[in-house]
């Protein structure tokens, strides 16, 4: 993780800029009203990570400048993670100094936390751990009250479970997130409320069913269920599809399917070029499908993706990546025309910037 430096006296003025910056880019396909969502200013990010570095009998969290893994700072206050994250990171070490156990070749340290304050904590070895070091996490994990994880080279200590749940509450009901360590998950949960809620509206009047695309532990899926009849879910992540559905199961979700498989190889079974035996069960020719969401890596959307997703009457685009997005519109736009945009800064601070895009055909 680089270093971000945190000044919420200039928050306001740097949200404005990427406001800008957005309007400029995408001006050419006639930009609605960018709709704007902000971060809290301060103790914002649920997932982190810190390199560990050790000087003589001292040891401190180090992360990098931007584009430098060598000019390293030295962290002992960092206000961008969560507020439990920071009540204990920094007593953490102070426990594990005086351990030959717990600090010898110890080179990174993970956090995983909710807004309730559930707390996860991996500790990454250049070393074997053991029994040993198990039992001496057993004291961490009851002092701070948290779930510890060890991880050496082709070894993982569990000493009780390795995930947290994270509870949000989407437009006054509560949803259950299993969330697990090492897995993907929203970083900014209030900035992740909003962009469920802005999802939830875009698509409200759009009726029939919805299939989605890199759903990963069904974030949005399990909201956006009670606007369709019927919900068909892709995910590549063996991780993930076990959680979302889990989290189906948790929330009595009845509407909606997870099915393993890449959002190209799916967007071939949908177009009929190819049969899957993991989608042959899903009765996917008696769905009506008025609407796709797509949430993407950085990478975007592939080509032949770009024109499956054209299909649909309603483009639900979830960016991560306002090039890739740019590039994806280019050809979308063709068929479609932008109703609603929206920009959350998961990242404050940051050059960073989420977006979201809500298409309907021309």
């Amino acid at each position: 993780m680089s270093i971000s430096v945190v000044e919420p006296e200039k928050y306001e003025a740097q949200l404005s800029a990427k406001k800008a910056t957005t309007a400029e880019q995408f001006a050419r396909f006639d930009l609605p009203e960018i709709e704007v969502f902000e971060s809290p200013r301060s103790h914002y990010r649920m997932r982190c990570e810190f390199r560990v570095w050790h000087e003589d009998d001292d040891l401190y969290y180090v992360m990098f400048e931007k584009g430098n893994k060598h000019a390293r700072i030295r962290i002992d206050h960092c206000p961008m993670v969560a507020e439990r994250i920071h009540e204990v990171m920094f007593e953490l070490l102070e426990e594990i100094r005086p351990s030959e156990t717990l600090r010898r070749k110890l080179f990174q340290v993970d956090f995983l936390s909710t807004l309730s304050g559930e707390l996860l904590v991996t500790l990454l070895y250049h070393r074997p751990i053991d029994e040993a070091w198990a039992e001496e996490a057993k004291r961490l994990k009851e002092k701070f009250n948290i779930q510890i994880i060890g991880r050496s080279r082709k070894n993982r200590i569990l000493l009780d479970q390795d995930f947290v749940t994270e509870q949000l509450d989407i437009n006054g009901r509560v949803y259950s997130y299993k969330q697990v360590e090492n897995s993907f998950s929203q970083p900014n949960a209030e900035v992740c409320r909003h962009m469920i809620q802005w999802a939830l509206d875009a698509s409200r009047d759009a009726g029939g069913d919805m299939v989605e695309l890199y759903c990963g532990n069904g974030n949005f899926t399990l909201p956006l269920a009670q606007n369709f009849r019927r919900v068909v879910a892709t995910e590549i992540s063996k991780t993930s599809v076990r959680a979302a559905q889990y989290n189906i199961e948790a929330n009595q979700i009845d509407n909606v399917d997870v099915v393993r498989i890449s959002s190209e190889e799916f967007s071939q079974v949908l177009s009929g070029a190819v049969e899957k035996r993991r989608t042959r069960d899903l009765g996917l020719k008696e769905c009506n499908f008025t609407t796709v969401l797509v949430d993407p890596p950085r990478s975007g959307l592939d080509d032949d993706t770009v024109k499956q997703v054209q299909c649909y009457d309603n483009i639900l685009y979830i960016s991560c990546n306002p090039e890739t997005l740019q590039a994806n519109l280019e050809q979308i736009c063709q068929t479609h025309k932008l109703e609603r945009f929206a920009i959350f800064d998961q990242f404050p601070y940051t050059d960073h910037l989420e977006c979201g895009v809500f298409l309907s055909r021309r």
